[in-house]
C-alpha cells in the first residue's frame, strides 16, 4: 500500500483558507461551519485547528486571501488597458468587476455577520482598515495622477466605493445591468467636478 502523501504546512494553510472562501460563496457565513471548511478541504480537526485555532483566526486569513487576489487581479487588469479606452470609464468597469464577482462575495458575507458578532468584528475591523487603504491606493493608481492628485480625489474615489458595495449588494435579489451602468455613467461625468472641488 502506498504511503499517504504528507501536505507541508504552507499547502495545508492553502488549502482550509481556499475552503473557506468557497464555503463562503456556496454556503453563506451561517453555513461556513468548521467542520464544513474540514471537509471540503479534505484535512483533519487537528491539522484545522493546529493552524487556526478558532474560526475567527479562520476568516480573517480567509479575507486576506479575497483583498490579496482582487489586487492581483486589479493590477493585471489595469495593464491592458483596451486602445483609446476612456480612462475614467476603465478604471471605473476593472473596480466594479473586481467587486461583483465571487470572492467579493465571500468578504461581503463577513462583513455582514460582523454586525452581530462581536468577536469576528474585533478581529475583522483592524485588518480591515488595512485593506481599505490598499483599495485608496489602487484607486489612485487605476485613475492615474491627472485625478489622484486632485483635492477632491478621495472623496469622490469613496463615493464610487460605496457605489459599487450598494449594487453588489441590491443584486442579490434584483439586478439591472442598463440601471447599474447609467448611475456609474451619471458618477462619471460628475468625477472630474468632484476630483476638482476642495475637501473640506
Amino acid at each position: 500500500m502506498a504511503a499517504a502523501r504528507t501536505i507541508n504546512p504552507v499547502e495545508m494553510r492553502k488549502r482550509l483558507i481556499d475552503a473557506t472562501v468557497t464555503a463562503l460563496v456556496e454556503h453563506g457565513y451561517a453555513g461556513t461551519t468548521t467542520l464544513r471548511v474540514q471537509q471540503m478541504a479534505g484535512v483533519s480537526r487537528g491539522a484545522l485547528l493546529h493552524h487556526f485555532p478558532s474560526k475567527s483566526a479562520l476568516f480573517v486569513a480567509a479575507v486576506q486571501r479575497v483583498a490579496e487576489q482582487q489586487d492581483r487581479d486589479v493590477r493585471e487588469a489595469l495593464t491592458a488597458p483596451p486602445a483609446g479606452a476612456d480612462r475614467v470609464a476603465f478604471a471605473i468597469d476593472v473596480l466594479r468587476t473586481a467587486m461583483s464577482g465571487p470572492l467579493y462575495v465571500a468578504g461581503y458575507e463577513l462583513w455582514m455577520a460582523a454586525r452581530t458578532d462581536p468577536e469576528l468584528r474585533e478581529v475583522l475591523v483592524p485588518y480591515e482598515r488595512t485593506v481599505g487603504q490598499g483599495i485608496r491606493e489602487l484607486g489612485a493608481e487605476a485613475f492615474g495622477p491627472e485625478y489622484a492628485q486632485l483635492p477632491g480625489f478621495p472623496v469622490a474615489f469613496e463615493m464610487l466605493l460605496e457605489l459599487l458595495r450598494g449594487q453588489a449588494l441590491t443584486s442579490v435579489l434584483r439586478s439591472s445591468e442598463d440601471t447599474e451602468r447609467r448611475v456609474l455613467a451619471a458618477w462619471a461625468s460628475a468625477f472630474p467636478a468632484l476630483c476638482a472641488r476642495a475637501s473640506s
